[in-house]
């Protein structure tokens, strides 16, 4: 069975960068009938939070992304202990006592001389009289594993055939001086027990891989499929991370009040060769998902453009399905009004401002007496309709000369109090003739 994961680190709130990977594991579990994982990375424990974590949950049901089942990394520390044995005893995992300062200082010292900052490897030539000593000062180890300096290749889901030469990396850190764990062990350790067979992530994880197939193979498990897609950039192809504050998952529900399909809809589609939609359900973005539909090049993600579907998913949907939120937004002026006003919104908590200045009351802004008069003399006759603004306007226009600011601003000051709002000749229909009179001749309805 397909089984992939997503594994956040509770050390932070999801973003649409990292939401745009679960969304992307997800599509690819329910099109191919399989299973989705969520896997809380928090090894570092010092930075996760109970808090941090109870978000990532929250904001992936929101989004509508359900899983099959879910484990913590920090309920597992024997299992990665005893992983960490096997490959101490089977000599590939060995332990090394330069601190950061003189590494990085060799790392200086290579990229000066023209050599790749490649650690050495030093620590292998340590007998066990210079761990001793070095212990003795004080030194307690950090932990590599020894790569094999072999070209490590596979097929990737996204990118096509990519190798990674195991020669021109640093065996990777598994184990720091405190005991704790870095991102990889635990990682390969939880692939292989779950049974994970697709590893779907962001390219900045490539290069990693190679070192991890060979961790994979080192513990008896067989590599799940990878595939790197190209990471989110902004709307002017800068980087992103600097506006992550306003693009966190829960920024955009809670101040932006968008749609969590409209989340969806659009990180499903940037960077493909799909256009962007706007999708009501899951359903519909399942249809075409493919993930050789991805580019390598980078998905520009863009606020506005996310507005645009948002907009267009509230303007086709539904009274049945927005009727819960509107009467939780007091804001329920049922099915004729709702059917008005959609068209307008692009938020769903604007018919908010719509259901206010229809059902008032409302203390209308006269400045001119003579002007208000004219207005209630002019009015329509019969139920006002879609074309009544129009034909209002006009025959005002015509009776006093007026135009522009002139004509509409003392209308909307004295149907809605205020110099900006809705569109009127959505409004006027919907406040009907009778409050229509009254606001004009100044009573507050």
């Amino acid at each position: 069975m397909t089984k992939v994961r997503f594994a956040p680190s509770p050390t932070g709130k999801l973003h649409v960068g990292n939401v745009r990977t679960a969304i992307f594991n997800y599509l690819f579990a329910r099109k191919a009938g399989g299973q989705f994982l969520l896997r809380i990375d928090d090894t570092d424990v010092e930075r996760s939070t109970q808090a941090f974590e109870d978000g990532i949950r929250a904001d992936l049901t929101w989004l509508g992304i359900s899983w099959d089942d879910t484990f913590k990394q920090s309920d597992r520390f024997d299992v990665y202990g005893q992983a960490a044995e096997k490959l101490k005893e089977m000599g590939l995992l060995y332990a090394c006592y330069e601190t950061g300062e003189e590494l990085d200082r060799k790392r200086r010292l290579q990229m000066a001389n023209g050599r790749p900052p490649v650690y050495d490897r030093a620590a292998l030539s340590l007998t066990d009289e210079d761990k001793a000593a070095l212990e003795a000062e004080g030194r307690k180890p950090h932990w590599r594993f020894k790569l094999s300096g072999n070209p490590v290749s596979w097929d990737d889901m996204v990118r096509g055939p990519v190798t990674i030469e195991t020669s021109s990396l640093s065996d990777p850190i598994l184990i720091r001086e405190d005991g704790s764990y870095l991102y990889t062990l635990p990682s390969v350790v939880d692939d292989i027990d779950a049974g994970i067979t697709h590893i779907i992530r962001g390219e900045d994880h490539t290069t990693n891989s190679g070192a991890q197939i060979e961790v994979f193979e080192a513990l008896g498990g067989s590599a799940p499929q990878f595939g790197h897609q190209a990471l989110l950039v902004g709307a002017d192809g800068g980087k992103l991370s600097k506006r992550m504050g306003s693009l966190g998952i829960q920024e955009l529900r809670d101040e932006d009040g968008l749609e969590p399909m409209a989340i969806m809809s659009l990180l499903a589609k940037i960077g493909t060769s799909d256009a962007v939609d706007a999708f009501a359900d899951v359903d519909g973005l399942l249809e075409g998902f493919d993930l050789g539909k991805l580019s390598r090049s980078p998905a520009r993600f863009d606020p506005e453009e996310l507005k645009r579907v948002n907009a267009k998913l509230l303007h086709s949907m539904s009274y049945e399905t927005a009727q819960p939120r509107l009467a939780a937004l007091d804001a329920d002026g049922g099915e004729a009004f709702w059917n008005a006003v959609r068209p307008n919104l692009e938020v769903l908590a604007d018919a908010k401002a719509w259901a206010q200045l229809v059902a008032g009351p409302v203390t209308p802004v006269i400045e001119e007496a003579d002007y208000a008069e004219a207005a209630a003399r002019h009015l329509p006759e019969g139920e006002l309709t879609g074309e009544s603004w129009g034909e209002w306007t006009n025959a005002l226009k015509e009776a006093t000369g007026r135009k522009g600011k002139q004509l509409f601003m003392p209308l909307r000051l004295m149907l809605t109090g205020e110099p900006r709002g809705p569109e009127m000749a959505v409004l006027l229909p919907l406040l009907g003739r009778e409050t229509v009179l009254k606001r004009l001749q100044g009573e507050t309805a």
